[in-house]
């Protein structure tokens, strides 16, 4: 279609050629006015023609380029060429000359003559074109065409931005700018090398803000403590647990909170059992007491005691190491106890009663007597009785729960009586009870 229209405008112009060329000259002795179109030359003493395309501003609008003729002037489509009729015979208008020269291609639309050829034009370099300004011109053989840059497609004449997230190309977020696009990862990821995927950050590695142990898990990670400390409000910091707050029952003595831990301790006298309890040290046995020669070691809970060999007061006598009798051939021994036996003994304190805690028996039995046990003194109190287990034996109780450190002088007696024979004796046991200060 473009060639037809192009010739269409040939042949109107150059029929407007002809009968420009063919204007009768003017009288210049005569006439000084010329007709609409010319001005008089008053150097040549001719007509010449108005170039309105340089005369009027702006003669042709929008996209309509303007193309001066002997007269007037056309505003035709840019891509429109004009060309001259050719002159008529031996018929110059000097006046005329340069102005078909500068006003008519002979070439095709989109070329120029240069020498005896025609060249292309470039309406890119030359500005010629009509290519919007978000658009890139780029010349073509005999033309020109507009382009959009990246990341714009041409609807009509204007460029309209692709939105390249409504294609899911990245695989968390997306965000797009005018051109372009861009992703974005979610918190805990990084952009991988493709500029769309996302891989899990290990921060860990990175500097987490852990104070002790970090573990990396997909697309965060976690903060652990070691043993005997529990993670923070802020998730980050391990903080110290105080075991010995929690129980009353984890040592048996004392609890001492430690960082991480905790660990038991013992009082004086004592010495750790395993991790928790507590257990009697018998300094008779490792020799830590300061008892002298004369003196016999009884340990006792949480320390020891040393006792005199020689505890007889008359009118007892010695028989042996713990023993004491009263010779009836005294006359103040016959009211008393034949002999007294000495004996210690140590329980824990705040034991829990009625609880067996020491047994009597008979070292010798006279023939046909019978044997009766009971607490001849010591106990004001009433925290001990005795029950009598058979004719030979007996057993002392606590009745009552008793705190130490605390110590007991009880005179355990069996009394011995034959009433066929009138015979009556007894025997004591001295026994030493010294309560602890503990329940252990």
């Amino acid at each position: 279609m473009r060639p037809g229209c192009v010739l269409v405008f040939c042949v109107c112009i150059s029929v407007f050629l002809r009968r420009a060329i063919s204007q009768p000259p003017t009288e210049t002795d005569t006439y000084t006015e010329c007709t609409d179109g010319y001005h008089w030359d008053p150097q040549t003493q001719h007509c010449k023609d108005i170039n309105e395309c340089e005369t009027i501003p702006e003669a042709c609008k929008g996209e309509m380029k303007c193309f001066n003729h002997y007269g007037g002037y056309l505003c035709l489509p840019r891509s429109a060429s004009v060309i001259p009729a050719p002159d008529p015979p031996n018929q110059v208008h000097p006046s005329l000359e340069n102005t078909a020269s500068e006003s008519f291609n002979l070439c095709p639309p989109g070329f120029e003559p240069q020498g005896d050829s025609c060249v292309d034009v470039d309406e890119c370099e030359r500005d010629n074109h009509d290519c919007q300004p978000s658009q890139q011109c780029f010349n073509t053989e005999g033309s020109f065409s507009c382009q959009c840059p990246d990341g714009y497609r041409k609807v009509g004449t204007e460029c309209i931005d692709i939105d390249e997230c409504r294609y899911r190309y990245c695989q968390h977020r997306c965000v797009n700018v005018p051109g372009s696009f861009s992703c974005q990862c979610e918190p805990g990821f990084q952009l991988a090398g493709n500029n769309r995927s996302c891989i899990d950050v290990d921060e860990c590695g990175m500097g987490a803000p852990c104070s002790q142990r970090c573990y990396n898990t997909y697309g965060t990670f976690l903060c652990r403590c070691e043993q005997g400390y529990e993670l923070g409000p802020d998730g980050f910091a391990c903080n110290d647990i105080d075991e010995c707050s929690y129980s009353s029952y984890l040592c048996q003595y004392q609890c001492v909170n430690e960082h991480g831990k905790f660990s038991c301790v013992c009082p004086d006298g004592y010495q750790l059992l395993s991790t928790r309890l507590c257990q009697d040290i018998n300094e008779c046995e490792t020799g830590a007491h300061q008892c002298s020669d004369g003196q016999t070691c009884v340990n006792i809970h949480g320390g020891y005691k040393c006792v005199d060999n020689k505890s007889c007061q008359e009118p007892y006598v010695q028989v042996s190491e713990n023993r004491c009798t009263c010779p009836v051939t005294k006359p103040s021994c016959r009211d008393m106890p034949y002999s007294i036996v000495h004996r210690y003994m140590s329980i824990t304190s705040e034991r829990t009663v009625p609880s067996d805690i020491f047994q009597i028996q008979a070292t010798s039995v006279y023939p046909g007597a019978y044997n009766t046990f009971r607490v001849r003194s010591g106990d004001d109190n009433g925290d001990f009785y005795i029950r009598q287990i058979n004719n030979i034996s007996a057993m002392l109780v606590l009745a009552r729960a008793v705190k130490g450190p605390r110590e007991y002088v009880l005179d355990l007696e069996m009394v011995s009586v034959n009433p066929l024979v009138s015979y009556h004796t007894s025997s004591v046991l001295r026994l030493n009870v010294y309560v602890g200060p503990y329940a252990f």
